[in-house]
């Protein structure tokens, strides 16, 4: 009989075990099957621009996706809102008093784009004109006395912890669901503040912390401030906000783009907030893997055609403003960009596989591009190409105003020719390609027995032969300069110089002036066969006083070696922003520097030249050889980098000095 009793109290202690076991385990079945993986939560904050500082006008209100859900961050008693709870999201979604925010339409964004069984609820907490300090856990109650009066209500509303309330509820809302992503637009308060990048890595640390999440499961996506067309007041903090991937790998960037503003320059208009909202829309969705169909790339009726475009396509065309457009069919592709002026463009996809892109405002002149289509560089179908880059190019000129009439054919003035010959070379036992100006009375009949004098051109680097007759137009500076009398009638002669390829900087050996190898096997070319042939086959005044030798970038480099070791062939030269490296004018070309009065009898005219935002020490170039008493003549393109305009600018100043 004890035993018996021993046994039946065993069992009612295994049974009080195993009830008291159930009961405990109830609530944590019931918590974690009310969370829901296809109820997407996104958390919001910021300053004035996420807590919506435009009027919700009549669209804003109706057509809201019943998925779309936003937690009240405080109470509302006039929409009978309680804190903590969600809802329809019919904005105001951050405070009873404020408007519409990028908020708005992000979730409606999502919603018309993501499955029907997946909800999404955003939480925001944002206050206006609040610094990024005032989401720092450290740094919170300090920023709070100091805030400002009228900012001392706003806080308020959040316990005078903004952060702590966002936390507060986004551990209430992960009871329901998945945080996919935090949204932020704040800067405006900051800018200029070179830790900001580091203060907002400390807040998303923080929250990912706080809430248990993970960054590569949780981005950030920080959204631009307003730019009213480069006018913004605080436009310049957009650098700062484009960087911040530097900073925090898991954050991406959100363009103002488009997005139009208020007359402060400082808040978006209604429309500017949903242009916004649309954009952070498309950049979750990219982040979530769905295609995004976007708004398409609007053409200004104005925009015309560029001069380079091949005759019958569409595009390239170029606006008022120097922006150019882009577009090709490419239905496979999943990704395609232009790459211009060292900065790469993304285009954008229509349902047929179209193709579009748009550029910044680009420098007039003349530009190489490249598409790429998956990674890989091609060259535009639409537009004429052009070697350069070490290979074929596509090629678009922007145009300058009557200025750049120098370079363009005008009517009345007479055409000369740019004619295309090939000639043996005995020194590379080969056939060579070049190109010859011949001026417009050459072929008349009064002429038949005038000789002319001669310039050799040279082009650069990566370039080739037709480089300066079709990139440069210089028979059409050298039209325009012979007809007004500033020029005298010339033949000017252009060989691939040996640089089509590029320069092995590894194995080509050195690169400085007198020692460099690259482009050297053409001065043999150049002085036995390319000089004779152009002797016996043109008119040409074959004397020293007659022929000159120019070139821009390498074929300046190029000139130098030639000319200075040549003295007695050529007495004028030239160098456009010439790649003339490690010049010792001590001991350079025989020490011919040394001796300026007989540098300057036999050379009648040494012209050097770059444009003014290069840096190839052009002007350090001119300094050194007019302290050692060389007559130099230096001209400096205005606002010109290391580029075609630049070279047509050197080039049309220099010409008039020859032959005179």
């Amino acid at each position: 009989m004890i035993f018996q009793r021993q046994d039946s109290s065993v069992r009612c202690a295994l049974v009080k075990a195993l009830l008291m076991m159930v009961f405990f385990m109830i609530p944590v079945i019931e918590t974690n099957a009310a969370v829901d993986p296809n109820f997407y939560i996104f958390l919001c904050f910021g300053q004035s621009n996420m807590e919506g500082a435009a009027r919700p006008e009549a669209q804003d209100l109706t057509g809201v996706d019943e998925r779309f859900q936003m937690m009240a961050a405080v109470d509302d008693e006039q929409r009978g809102r309680k804190m903590g709870q969600w809802y329809k999201a019919i904005p105001p979604l951050c405070r009873p008093n404020n408007g519409l925010t990028p908020v708005d339409y992000f979730g409606r964004t999502l919603t018309s784009v993501l499955p029907e069984n997946i909800k999404v609820g955003v939480i925001n907490v944002a206050i206006g004109g609040i610094r990024i300090e005032g989401f720092m856990a450290d740094s919170i109650a300090n920023y709070v006395k100091t805030a400002p009066g009228w900012m001392k209500g706003m806080l308020k509303a959040y316990d005078d912890n903004p952060y702590n309330h966002l936390v507060k509820l986004g551990k209430l809302a992960q009871q329901s669901g998945v945080i996919k992503g935090i949204l932020m637009h704040q800067g405006e308060s900051n800018t200029g503040d070179p830790d900001w990048a580091k203060k907002v890595q400390y807040v998303y640390d923080h929250l990912l912390g706080d809430l248990n999440l993970k960054p590569e499961e949780v981005p950030l996506l920080a959204g631009e401030v307003v730019q009213a067309g480069g006018q913004g007041l605080c436009v310049s903090m957009n650098a700062q906000i484009k960087d911040l991937p530097n900073t925090i790998h898991t954050s991406h960037v959100v363009s103002s783009d488009g997005c139009s503003n208020g007359p402060d320059k400082l808040h978006f208009d209604a429309e500017g907030y949903r242009e916004m909202g649309r954009h952070y829309g498309e950049k979750m969705l990219n982040l979530l893997g769905y295609e995004v169909a976007v708004k398409p790339i609007e053409i200004p009726a104005d925009a015309f055609l560029a001069e380079t475009t091949i005759p019958g396509q569409e595009f390239p065309k170029v606006d008022k403003d120097r922006r150019a457009y882009f577009r090709i069919l490419a239905p496979d592709a999943k990704k395609v960009q232009v790459d211009i002026c060292n900065k790469v463009y993304d285009m954008q996809r229509d349902q047929r596989g179209v193709w579009t892109g748009v550029t910044d405002p680009l420098v007039v002149g003349f530009h190489y591009y490249f598409l790429k289509i998956d990674g890989v560089s091609v060259i535009d179908p639409s537009t004429d190409t052009f070697f350069g880059c070490n290979r074929q190019a596509g090629g678009i000129e922007i145009p300058e105003g009557s200025e750049g009439d120098y370079y363009r054919p005008q009517i009345g003035v007479p055409r000369g020719q740019v004619r295309s010959i090939n000639y043996w070379s005995e020194a590379k036992k080969e056939w060579r390609h070049a190109m010859v100006y011949t001026p417009a009375e050459y072929d008349l009949k009064k002429n038949i027995k005038k000789r002319y004098p001669v310039l050799y051109l040279q082009h650069g680097m990566g370039e080739d032969e037709t480089g300066w007759s079709r990139q440069g137009h210089m028979q059409h500076i050298m039209d325009n300069l012979i007809n007004s009398g500033e020029a005298v009638p010339m033949i000017v002669v252009m060989e691939s110089g040996d640089v089509k390829a590029p320069f092995n900087f590894r194995t080509g050996g050195p690169n400085t002036q007198e020692h460099s190898q690259y482009g050297a096997s053409f001065y043999k070319v150049l002085l036995n066969d390319l000089i004779p042939f152009i002797d016996t086959t043109f008119r040409t005044r074959t004397d020293r006083d007659h022929r000159a030798m120019a070139g821009l970038s390498w074929g300046g480099h190029q000139t130098f070696d030639v000319v200075l070791r040549n003295m007695d062939k050529f007495s004028y030269m030239g160098a456009f922003s010439g790649a003339i490296f490690g010049l010792d004018v001590s001991k350079a070309y025989d020490g011919i520097f040394t001796r300026p009065d007989e540098f300057n009898r036999q050379i009648h005219y040494l012209y050097l030249s770059c444009g003014s935002e290069e840096n190839f020490g052009t002007e350090a170039l001119v300094k050194s050889l007019r302290d050692a008493g060389i007559k130099t003549d230096f001209y400096v393109s205005p606002g010109t980098h290391h580029e075609w305009l630049t070279w047509r600018r050197c080039f049309r100043q220099f010409v008039p000095h020859l032959f005179k």
